[in-house]
């Protein structure tokens, strides 16, 4: 008996640190050249990474969950989700930032490497109209404001984009634009 309770004590132990959020706060530029600061949660257990820019009207979040690959980001300012596939040749594997963030190598004042890697998104202008083929985590964050989906531009550049765009720079590691002729930014 008494072996069965210190064996399941220390599978807790070291369990626990495999299956825990890792977190870190980022101050620095935001998308408007503002001040404004992003954190970053890792969740192991749900396979979800969860990005917070917070700038005033121009704040975001940002969640990538890994079960379903599919990411979303939600404007505040603007009230509105817009979801996506992951391009997973493009965006960190879970573990990938998982690390960084465990080893504080996010945290600064500014890039130390190369510059971020960009992903271009064309937005639907037809709203989803079931939240929950998206997933559990994305459809609780977009539940009750419009939301969207967005397919990716792959070799496209901001030059040749007709339309309105929003650019979510993430964690000096990935600059991620969203573009439409029909939705407002």
């Amino acid at each position: 008996m008494k072996l069965t309770i210190v064996f399941a004590g220390l599978l807790g132990v070291f369990l626990t640190p495999a299956l825990a959020s890792s977190e870190i706060n980022i101050g620095g530029n935001s998308n408007s050249g503002a001040s404004g600061q992003q954190s970053v949660s890792v969740n192991n257990e749900h396979n979800v990474a969860n990005v917070d820019n917070n700038n005033g009207w121009d704040s975001w979040n940002a969640l990538w969950d890994y079960n379903t690959d599919l990411a979303a980001i939600r404007l505040f300012g603007k009230k509105k989700c817009i979801v996506h596939r992951m391009n997973k040749n493009v965006m960190p594997s879970l573990q990938t930032l998982d690390t960084l963030v465990k080893e504080k190598k996010l945290q600064g004042k500014g890039p130390e490497g190369p510059p971020p890697k960009g992903l271009m998104y064309s937005v639907n202008p037809e709203e989803v109209k079931d939240l929950n083929k998206l997933g559990k985590p994305i459809a609780n964050m977009c539940r009750g404001i419009p939301t969207y989906m967005a397919e990716e531009i792959e070799g496209a550049s901001l030059f040749f984009t007709s339309g309105k765009c929003f650019s979510a720079d993430i964690l000096w590691i990935l600059n991620i634009s969203y573009c439409s002729s029909t939705v407002e930014y």
